[in-house]
């Protein structure tokens, strides 16, 4: 893998994603590759763009932009995989303090068990900052367009703050 951090995407004004209006972030790279994936043109590491500040300050402008009230959504690829844990710390640290009331919402193929036994300093300052996980590979037997915010019924939505 390169030394460049590359991420895939931006939706400004994102509804699909979390409840309300939200700022979508997605990242480059994916190591689960679920059959069925809704972004497999995330997977490949080194695809996407490179990501530079002027990155960090288009989500803020977009997080601020005509007095909406945003979320921010991180997704992939894989947000949370070794490759990319930093690259999301370095983003939701810095939406967090330019934006602290933003509610940040994460969409990994870990379960949130396998997250807390890594020893990575990034994974334990993401979940202590995020707000809600959404956790899970996405199964394609197990798919339920019904569900909120999850693609496939094995995925549960973890609401940090509460545990």
């Amino acid at each position: 893998m390169g030394d460049l951090m590359r991420y895939s995407g931006i939706i400004r004004n994102d509804l699909a994603a979390a409840p309300g209006v939200s700022v979508s972030f997605f990242t480059q790279g994916c190591p689960h590759r679920c059959k069925g994936c809704h972004n497999p043109e995330t997977w490949d590491f080194e695809k996407g763009k490179e990501f530079t500040p002027k990155v960090l300050d288009e989500i803020i402008s977009a997080l601020n932009a005509n007095g909406i009230e945003r979320n921010f959504c991180v997704m992939g690829g894989e947000p949370l995989c070794p490759e990319n844990e930093f690259l999301t710390l370095l983003v939701i640290k810095t939406v967090k303090e330019k934006c602290p009331n933003v509610k940040i919402y994460i969409w990994t193929g870990y379960y949130y068990e396998e997250l807390t036994k890594r020893s990575s300093s990034h994974i334990r300052q993401i979940l202590d900052m995020a707000d809600f996980l959404i956790d899970g590979p996405y199964v394609e037997a197990e798919r339920d367009v019904t569900l909120s915010m999850r693609g496939s019924s094995n995925q549960s939505i973890i609401e940090l703050k509460k545990i």
